[in-house]
């Protein structure tokens, strides 16, 4: 069950349209959180990592399915969680209103002290996969089984996309959705904004970029260019994560979801196996990252980012090679950068 356990599809890569310090770099920065997969054979039990969360003060995780070593190991701390729902699940939790009420009760209910946040239906799931025909089904039925729980004031049950939704995206004013996926994504932005959820946007300038080299410089990708890179009207980009995710902000306007916020629920730049997969760009992109998230975006300034960080962990069960090497930190819980979050 790969999807439940770590996501990042291929699809997501081939279809994003965009295409230091000496010491360490330390921050306060409540608004970041960091995911953590299980593709690895020889990664830290549970509770470790939960104290390694705790150590190094990141607050927010997001895990890709509700794995009940992980729920028990986070009981009674105060990190945010973002718990996913599994791709494969969707046809049973759309059809099934019963199974929604198992989902909520044997993954949420039961477990009162964890500081759930978010759920994330699904992950990058786009037409014409099956799935996407069941998505929004789940997504009323999880909400509905948690509002009656009584915790729809606690918990935003959402679905996180990638930039493939997009028709356009260049310049970020001109974002829009698909016109072919209309029929699909807009009712799911009209829930969003009925039940005050977020949007979820996994974002990746490190795919932009290498799948556009020859356009896009890697300074924009980095957060590195010395000045506007792309004048669009009144807004000025220096970087390219800002690009996309204004793109988004312009699309969702378009459909009708200008009030929602975006949670970028993805991001990072691995640090080996492919194209510009270096430590140093990966470190300069994560430091930069966290200096850039609480200013906003141009078209959103003052309005702090919630970004999180893929991943914790290298993952060894992943494939291609740099698919191995997103880790924060190594899996005898060296860090790889000598970035904190406190």
């Amino acid at each position: 069950m790969v999807t439940a356990l770590h996501s990042r599809s291929s699809m997501a890569v081939a279809m994003q349209l965009f295409g230091l310090l000496l010491a360490t770099f330390q921050m306060t920065d409540g608004n970041t959180g960091v995911c953590y997969g299980l593709l690895g054979n020889n990664l830290p039990p549970p509770r470790e990592v939960m104290d390694l969360y705790k150590r190094n003060n990141i607050q927010r995780m997001r895990i890709y399915a509700p794995v009940p070593e992980v729920l028990q190991a986070l009981g009674g701390s105060k990190i945010e969680l973002m718990v996913g729902v599994a791709n494969e699940d969707l046809y049973n939790l759309a059809t099934n209103m019963g199974a929604a009420y198992a989902w909520v009760q044997n993954n949420v209910r039961n477990y009162p002290n964890v500081n759930f946040r978010y759920i994330a239906v699904g992950n990058e799931i786009n037409p014409p996969a099956w799935e996407a025909n069941y998505l929004l089904g789940a997504m009323k039925n999880i909400h509905r089984a948690i509002s009656e729980a009584g915790l729809g004031y606690q918990i935003k049950v959402s679905t996180p996309f990638s930039a493939g939704v997009l028709g356009e995206s260049y310049p970020p004013s001109r974002g829009s959705f698909r016109s072919d996926y209309g029929w699909f994504i807009n009712p799911i932005v009209s829930f969003l904004v009925d039940t005050e959820a977020p949007f979820f946007l996994n974002t990746y300038p490190y795919f932009s970029y290498i799948y556009n080299t020859q356009n896009i410089r890697l300074e924009y990708a980095l957060f590195t260019s010395p000045g506007t890179v792309v004048q669009d009207g009144q807004f000025g980009y220096q970087n390219l994560f800002d690009a996309i995710l204004d793109a988004g902000n312009s699309a969702l306007e378009r459909a009708g979801g200008g009030s929602l916020e975006i949670v970028v629920t993805e991001t990072g730049w691995p640090s080996a196996g492919g194209t510009a997969t270096t430590k140093q760009n990966a470190r300069t992109y994560y430091i930069n990252l966290l200096r850039h998230v609480e200013g906003g975006s141009p078209k959103r300034p003052g309005r702090p980012i919630q970004p999180y960080k893929f991943a914790m962990f290298n993952e060894n069960q992943k494939d291609p090679e740099y698919e191995k090497h997103w880790g924060l930190f190594f899996p005898n819980e060296t860090p790889k950068y000598g970035v904190s979050f406190y």
